[in-house]
């Protein structure tokens, strides 16, 4: 037999097969062998195996279900922490409504959830899923919640924002005031009501006004405030009017001026409540103001009769007053309430001027050269009306440093009584000025503050204009 003619078929089948089929044929004869080698194997092994991926897929399963479950109980604490007036307040101060949340992807897409700091991540290998998590992920932090009322443009006397605790704020601050009254006084009396016997006295009274401040405030616990304010005030009066028993048909002006410390204020401030979900703020303040500048009954009087009787002397102190004489005590309480995107703002207090005994006042004598040129006049026990005041406005944000108010001020004065009585020529007055204003934030600590009112009564200054600069320390 021969040998050597046996393997030509199979040298035949490898000529006449192509490389593809011969690739696939191989294949196929791995693909056997490995599945011998697995039948090779008992049936309860290859149950353990597929029991134990199943355990670990569960487990994997649950942990991304449970992060899930978090972030979603964590979202939903979020939104009740931010409430509508929450957000309102915050706009109104044109700040930003706080930090993103990190995104939550769904079960699926398990490489889109972020591991926070702490928290330790082991992936597996087979599919790519989280395996284990050994600290508990946050999704974000809740904003604190809102403890000091919105700040608005300051328009008004008393401002609302109190002085954060163990910070000190120093306000520079200037006022000018003009007014212009016409007066005319009737002296006699009337035989028919077209004739009068007596003087006619006709004033023209202009008064400008210029009072430099400086007020500290200091906070207290976050909740209470100290302010104390030093003025420093320049008035100038121009009276045309004409001189009584001269003849004269021309006007002759009457000049004076007066300048110095004013009256030294004292005022505590403190916030009454820490509204929840929505509601107003509400700030209680107390004002004691001193009798420090120089008053009206401490200046020399150009009066001799004509205070009273008209008869001689112009009636006009020489020195106009900076002070008002007496020492008053004021509480109030001012409100601010956030409603996106103004904020609504005003006060209601109470001044009460304790009154004076034993007051005089130094007169021009008129007498010859050689004898005194002043007297004292008493004038008994002197009591001045006590003030009513409310003031109520709307402030708007324009952006993260500009703000805008409108607002409206009123007061109403009581009568002066003398000696337990009123006083000759007292009438209740009522002071209305409408008032605008703006504020500008400078820097993180210095703020510009632009005021201008416009008065609507008669005993109004016609126009007045307020600058302040609050610094933070």
């Amino acid at each position: 037999m021969n040998f050597r003619t046996r393997p030509a078929p199979r040298r035949r089948l490898q000529r006449t097969l192509p490389a593809p089929r011969r690739s696939l044929l191989a294949l196929c004869l791995l693909l056997l062998a490995g599945t011998a080698a697995a039948q090779s194997s008992s049936p309860e092994d290859r149950l353990r195996e597929l029991e134990t991926r199943l355990a670990e897929q569960d487990r994997q399963l649950g942990a991304l279900q449970q992060l899930v479950a978090d972030q979603q109980a964590a979202l939903q604490a979020l939104s009740q922490e931010l409430g509508a007036s929450q957000l309102d307040e915050l706009r109104a101060r044109g700040a930003q409504a706080g930090p993103a949340l990190p995104p939550v992807a769904a079960i699926g897409q398990v490489a889109a959830v972020p591991a926070p700091p702490g928290a330790s991540v082991r992936a597996s290998a087979d599919t790519g899923a989280v395996a284990q998590t050994e600290a508990q992920p946050r999704v974000g932090r809740p904003p604190e919640p809102e403890e000091r009322p919105p700040e608005v443009a300051r328009i008004f006397e008393q401002p609302g924002v109190l002085t954060p605790a163990g910070s000190f704020v120093l306000e520079p601050a200037l006022q000018f005031s003009y007014s212009s009254n016409d007066r005319v006084a009737l002296v006699g009396y009337t035989v028919i009501p077209a004739i009068l016997i007596g003087l006619i006295d006709v004033r023209q009274v202009k008064t400008t006004g210029l009072t430099a401040a400086l007020a500290l405030r200091y906070g207290l616990g976050g909740r209470f405030e100290l302010e104390a304010k030093a003025p420093f005030a320049y008035i100038n009066g121009d009276t045309v009017s004409r001189e009584i028993f001269t003849g004269s048909a021309q006007d002759k002006v009457f000049q004076a001026d007066g300048k110095g410390l004013g009256d030294v204020e004292v005022t505590a401030r403190y916030q009454l409540n820490r509204p929840a979900a929505s509601g107003p703020f509400y700030v209680a303040w107390l004002r004691y103001k001193a009798r420090n500048g120089r008053d009206l009954f401490e200046v020399v009087t150009d009066c001799v009769t004509r205070c009273v009787a008209n008869a001689t002397g112009t009636g006009l102190p020489l020195e106009l007053p900076v002070g008002s004489g007496f020492s008053a005590l004021q509480p109030g309480v001012t409100w601010l309430y956030a409603s996106d995107p103004v904020v609504f703002f005003g006060s209601l207090s109470y001044l009460h001027n304790f009154k004076r005994e034993n007051v005089s006042r130094t007169v021009l004598s008129g007498a010859p050269e050689g004898y005194p040129q002043t007297t004292t006049e008493p004038l008994g026990t002197l009591e001045a009306g006590d003030i009513i005041g409310f003031n109520f406005g709307m402030g708007l944000a324009l952006n993260e440093r500009a703000a805008l108010s409108f607002g409206y001020d009123q007061s109403i004065v009581g009568r002066t009584k003398q000696n337990g009585e009123d006083a000759p020529g007292a009438v209740r007055i009522v002071l209305g000025t409408l008032v605008v204003g703006g504020s500008y934030r400078l820097s993180e600590r210095t703020s510009l503050n632009v005021a201008l009112g416009v008065g609507v009564t008669r005993d109004t200054p016609d126009v007045s204009l307020a600058v302040r600069m609050p610094i933070s320390f």
